[in-house]
């Protein structure tokens, strides 16, 4: 499917809304070797429920596998993937784990230090990285990265504007976090990259190749980090 194929089905369909070309997204998705995703509002609706957090759907974990099972038979290799949250999160934590996320983020408000960690720790630079996010405080680090998912909120129609008008993000969603938004931004990156229908049709047949890629996946150790107000350092727990 050619990449117009794929704008006109996620603007039209979807109701996403792409502020560069697609070719420029595809183009920009060439250097992308890192995706890293907030958590509150972007798995989920953002309520939290006590200790127990906020959860995710098994649609959006479904996005996310196939996403990297496409870039590694793109590429050869596993991308980089992250989860950064402002709060010690079960329900992310038990993603991660259970996917093999390369690392998860917690209690990192100020998330300049994350992606400073993310440089020094896994030598990624922030061209290197596709985020997806939905407010304030991930502005610092959208600023900076390589493409930019704006998920999106009804609520919220000024910050969305400041988004645009700032040129802030590439994409913003149909849908909101708590209607699969991370599903839509994976589905959009594998198509744009042209490995959409081979990552399913393998996927769905447990071919041999996606056997391969599994357990070099399911190899990885999570490895999870914490922001230290006191030190202002990023520490891994």
């Amino acid at each position: 499917m050619c990449q117009q194929s794929i704008a006109e089905i996620f603007t039209h369909r979807a109701g996403g809304l792409l502020l560069v070309p697609a070719d420029k997204v595809a183009e920009h998705l060439q250097h992308i070797n890192a995706f890293m995703f907030d958590w509150d509002g972007v798995f989920n609706n953002g309520f939290k429920q006590g200790e127990s957090g906020s959860g995710f759907s098994e649609i959006d974990s479904m996005g996310t596998n196939l996403l990297r099972f496409g870039y590694w038979l793109l590429h050869g290799r596993l991308p980089f993937f992250a989860i950064i949250t402002g709060e010690r999160n079960p329900a992310a934590i038990a993603l991660a784990e259970r996917e093999h996320f390369n690392a998860i983020y917690f209690k990192t408000r100020n998330k300049l230090a994350a992606l400073e960690h993310l440089q020094q720790h896994f030598s990624i630079k922030p061209q290197q990285i596709a985020y997806g996010f939905d407010d304030v405080l991930d502005l610092a680090i959208a600023r900076s990265c390589g493409l930019r998912f704006l998920v999106n909120c009804q609520a919220s129609p000024l910050f969305e504007q400041y988004v645009k008008d700032r040129q802030l993000c590439d994409y913003i969603t149909g849908q909101s976090g708590d209607n699969h938004a991370v599903r839509e931004v994976c589905e959009l990156m594998l198509g744009l990259m042209g490995q959409y229908d081979q990552a399913v049709e393998l996927r769905s047949m447990f071919d041999a190749r996606y056997t391969e890629y599994l357990e070099l996946r399911n190899s990885g150790v999570t490895e999870m980090f914490s922001y230290n107000e006191q030190s202002g350092k990023i520490e891994k727990e």
